[in-house]
């Protein structure tokens, strides 16, 4: 059995993939466009992508843009989480991650180790800790 995050986006999924794969040193694979695809969306949203998979070293998850008839509405559902290999590594992506969005419980040592907790300028959610 295999469980894996799989994130909407309303037309910018490619920069957020764009953002991530930097962040975390990963590849894009699997980019899939709208373009040659059977389904009822505007000319204007076929470069976006139907499906796309962000693949490296311990990361993967897949994302898409959702069609613009489908509601995404920012929830708490959901959170991406990474276990750090130490806390300057925790800080240094907390930092980055939460840049441009909002904060909900700033990084630092906590009864089990390091952790913070932000949603991202793309409204995704993350939880970034670090046990020692």
């Amino acid at each position: 059995m295999k469980v894996q995050a799989y994130l909407s986006f309303s037309g910018n999924c490619q920069e957020a993939l764009k953002f991530y794969s930097e962040l975390f040193n990963a590849d894009i694979i699997n980019r899939q466009s709208y373009e040659d695809k059977k389904i009822d969306v505007p000319a204007s949203y076929r470069s976006k992508l139907q499906h796309a998979e962000l693949k490296g070293k311990n990361v993967y998850f897949m994302a898409y843009d959702a069609a613009p008839d489908t509601p995404l509405n920012s929830g708490s559902q959901m959170h991406m989480s990474i276990e750090t290999d130490s806390k300057e590594e925790g800080q240094e992506l907390f930092e980055a991650l939460s840049k441009g969005g909002q904060v909900h419980h700033n990084y630092r040592e906590r009864e089990w180790g390091y952790f913070g907790r932000c949603t991202d300028k793309f409204g995704i959610g993350w939880m970034v800790n670090h046990n020692e």
